[in-house]
């Protein structure tokens, strides 16, 4: 399937040489330039000579977000600065925001790795791809815009929000694709179905980034805008930023680009690998990343390997899920651990509801814990059927999850939306 930015291998017993080789050089590099790594390294006692086999790298020590937030301004650096032409931040949440550095070559491999993820969603020169997500110090906008015009198709950097001007351009300049959140996507589906003005758009494709999603929303955004395909694309600010893999048209994982940074799956209490295929936390160790290397940062994103049959796509490089959610986002209700792509999960299976809801979690006067789960009716939905819709919800999610909730059927369109990244989850408990 790639042809202009292939894998720099050929198959799986090529690429496992090729990374333990750029693995022994990374471990290298940043030893010998980050004072950061050679403390690290030095006090774990690990030396770069250790690194003999792939399986060494579980002698490394892990890194973490707050590594990189101690270490701001500019944290793993591991080259001069002469050589930084760029910085990208993260959103910064929690604290100092987290800032990456690039040199020429990181942005020149980072832009190869999102030129492929194109290729793999079948895009052509003819394509013409309207850009719906942040510019500025993140990574989406620009990443986006760069490889498409690296790729040959014609950009169109519209930016977040705004609809008015967005579906004056879907219809103005027929774009082809549209790359944003799904929390963005699904705004944008409603207007155009609002608007009544879906056969006067050209939209084949959307590349889903930034967020969690559901099969829920997927179906929903399908539907009322009229795209053929959706594709998921990760992303994260400290690995490169989005481009890093994408699902092919065949939907049966997201394919990594593994020749540019290895994945290990661990569990995030034991930090030992899981058993292939059982979910864990995603950790990243780059390949050949100059500025700011990453080796062994946990992520906190949870997935799971795709273990099986070859992907029908023809491409060997391997896959993982979806991201199901963070390992930091679980949340405690009665003593069972519950992650939101769990009750993502449920909902997606339940007919005769909308594809947004709200978990509101609160403690009342009696001390004890409730659970108050918000969920659309689906646009043409029965008013009347909303009591059996409740029970029908609050079964399932008894079934699965073990707890009961308090279930709320509202009106279509009545919870937010975002053109960036929905909550759902409030705890009000504390």
């Amino acid at each position: 399937m790639l042809k202009r930015f292939p894998p720099k291998v050929n198959n799986m017993e090529e690429l496992k040489k090729l990374q333990l080789e750029r693995l022994k050089w990374t471990v290298n590099h940043a030893y010998n330039n980050s004072t950061f790594y050679k403390k690290k390294f030095d006090e774990a006692g690990v030396k770069p000579d250790d690194i003999q086999s792939l399986e060494d790298i579980e002698k490394l020590p892990f890194t973490t977000a707050d590594d990189l937030r101690a270490g701001y301004p500019f944290p793993l650096r591991s080259v001069d600065f002469k050589d930084i032409v760029r910085i990208h931040a993260s959103s910064g949440t929690t604290g100092k925001r987290k800032i990456l550095c690039y040199t020429q070559k990181d942005i020149d491999d980072w832009l190869y790795m999102f030129a492929r993820c194109y290729e793999m969603a079948e895009l052509t020169p003819e394509d013409r791809v309207q850009i719906c997500v942040g510019y500025g110090v993140w990574t989406a906008g620009v990443g986006f815009q760069l490889a498409c015009e690296k790729y040959g198709a014609m950009a169109i950097p519209t930016g977040p929000g705004n609809l008015d001007m967005q579906i004056e351009f879907l219809i103005d300049f027929q774009s082809t694709v549209m790359c944003c959140t799904a929390s963005m996507a699904l705004l944008m589906s409603e207007e155009i179905n609002r608007r009544g003005v879906r056969d006067k758009i050209n939209l084949k494709k959307i590349i889903l980034g930034s967020e969690r999603t559901s099969d829920a929303i997927i179906r929903k955004i399908k539907e009322l805008s009229g795209a053929e395909e959706i594709f998921d694309i990760p992303g994260m600010t400290e690995l490169y930023g989005p481009g890093t893999g994408l699902d092919c048209k065949y939907h049966t994982g997201i394919h990594y680009w593994a020749d540019f940074y290895i994945l290990e799956i661990i569990d995030p209490k034991t930090l030992k690998p899981v058993a292939p295929g059982e979910i864990g936390e995603m950790v990243y160790t780059t390949l050949w990343k100059e500025a700011a290397p990453l080796i062994r940062y946990r992520s906190r994103d949870l997935t799971k390997l795709i273990i099986g049959d070859d992907c029908p796509c023809g491409c060997f490089l391997p896959r993982h899920d979806k991201i199901l959610g963070r390992s930091d986002d679980m949340f405690i209700f009665r003593g069972v651990n519950i992650y939101p792509g769990s009750i993502d999960s449920i909902l997606s299976q339940i007919e005769g509801i909308g594809s947004e809801y709200q978990v509101i979690l609160e403690r009342r006067d009696d001390g004890k814990d409730y659970m108050i789960l918000k969920v659309e009716r689906a646009e043409d939905g029965d008013k009347s059927q909303d009591k059996k819709l409740a029970r029908e919800i609050n079964f399932e999610i008894k079934k699965r999850l073990l707890v009961n909730t308090i279930v709320e059927i509202v009106d279509y369109r009545t919870l937010p939306r975002s053109e960036r990244k929905t909550k759902r989850i409030f705890d009000k408990r504390y």
